[in-house]
């Protein structure tokens, strides 16, 4: 018993991310005097302790319940205990449980103290396991998880294979994390002059003198028609149709994810363009121009098409062109409310020209995604002070992330 309790009490403790009693000890040391009792080993007794605990609810579930004596704000708000900070902290950067370090802290009742908590988010975001945050928020916030079920068209893009899907992938992954590791400006999503490049992408890209299967970051000419994240082959196939591109999706896209304006769903019975009366020849500027005539798809799609139409330039499948079917692509667009600009330049300037609509967006997602649930009216505050805050930083991701961590809707849970 001795022997188990020494094995399992540091190890409760991580699994459970927090103090363990000793009754909760002692259950578990139990579990291995049943099983060597009946004849099995010390070590098959550890076993079976260690599946008790996997599927305990401590471990199973982030519970954030605040002890009985915790007091609660006057709107019914409660701060959460340090040790649950520490849990919601280091999920949020993460994905996993709190080391030794951050737990000690929290224990210690320090985590909670505006400087302490500020040099642990930046240590945890230094650290190698803060790239949880390329496979996890940034694979969902733009939708990287998609691209497993991109199947375009084979007999149209004879070209497109699996390694040329991961290559995709692998380019964002990599370029979000730079913006992590040299803690840059997440205006450089948007703007940046370097990507990461194999030679299979390169070629893809129309590159040149890029070689080897390993991704190396690479600098691009002024003239470079790849750069930021609209113009990654991720986000352009993911945004598309198996058989052309589609500026309603890649015009909902960006208002969702950029800019935070999601079109309201479509009225009921609303046919897609597929099933209308339209002929399949005419570009797809016209074949929307007669969609929108429908009083009904107007009003949202004013405000889809002409963003997506500034990512006409690039195909289903992320090659630029400067032609269809013989026809030079239109891709006059614009944000709007914005003047009328061509390609994905005219786009991203207007995004720029209009930083804290980008980054109230990413913050907004980045909050979501650090305490679990959605953006709800009560939080534009905090949205707009993590804004503030960051803008004196020239909108550093370290900035954002500290900014959502000293949050009130971070730190604080509502009662009930």
């Amino acid at each position: 018993a001795e022997a188990a309790e020494k094995c399992l009490r540091p190890l409760l403790r991580r699994a459970f991310r927090g103090p363990v009693t000793d009754e909760e000890v002692s259950s578990y040391v139990g579990l291995v005097e049943a099983t060597t009792e009946r004849g099995d080993s010390f070590h098959r007794g550890l076993q079976v302790a260690i599946s008790g605990m996997l599927v305990s609810p401590r471990f199973l579930f982030r519970v954030e319940t605040p002890p009985t004596d915790w007091p609660a704000e006057e709107d019914g708000s409660i701060a959460l205990t340090p040790v649950q900070l520490a849990t919601r902290l280091s999920f949020f950067l993460w994905s996993s449980i709190p080391d030794h370090e951050l737990l000690d802290l929290a224990e210690q009742g320090r985590l909670s103290e505006p400087a302490e908590l500020r040099r642990q988010t930046q240590r945890m975001l230094e650290d190698e396991r803060s790239a949880a945050l390329v496979d996890n928020f940034a694979a969902q916030w733009l939708h990287l998880r998609n691209l497993d079920a991109v199947q375009p068209d084979a007999r149209l893009f004879p070209d497109f294979d699996d390694n040329l899907r991961q290559a995709f992938r692998r380019e964002t992954e990599l370029f979000f994390e730079s913006v992590i590791r040299e803690d840059r400006s997440v205006l450089d999503l948007l703007r940046a002059d370097y990507t990461f490049l194999n030679e299979r992408l390169a070629k893809h890209y129309d590159i040149p003198h890029v070689y080897g299967s390993q991704f190396r970051r690479v600098t691009l000419d002024s003239d470079s028609k790849r750069g930021g994240l609209l113009r990654h082959g991720s986000i352009l196939s993911v945004t598309s149709y198996a058989n052309r591109t589609s500026p309603v999706i890649r015009g909902t896209w960006v208002l969702e994810n950029l800019i935070g304006t999601p079109p309201p769903p479509p009225p009921p019975d609303v046919p897609a363009l597929a099933d209308n009366h339209v002929s399949a020849r005419l570009p797809v500027r016209e074949r929307l121009a007669q969609h929108r005539a429908d009083p009904a798809c107007a009003s949202c799609h004013r405000l889809i098409d002409p963003v997506g139409f500034s990512m006409e330039y690039f195909d289903a499948i992320g090659r630029w062109r400067m032609f269809e079917d013989g026809r030079p692509v239109d891709a006059v667009g614009g944000l709007p409310g914005d003047t009328q600009s061509v390609g994905p330049a005219g786009l991203e300037a207007g995004l720029i020209g209009r930083p804290e609509m980008f980054v109230g967006t990413m913050a907004e997602k980045l909050m979501t995604y650090a305490i679990g649930r959605g953006h709800q009216p009560n939080d534009g505050p905090a949205i707009r002070k993590i804004v503030r805050q960051s803008q004196q930083n020239d909108f550093r991701f370290s900035s954002l992330i500290l900014g959502v961590v000293q949050s009130t809707p971070f730190q604080m849970r509502t009662s009930k």
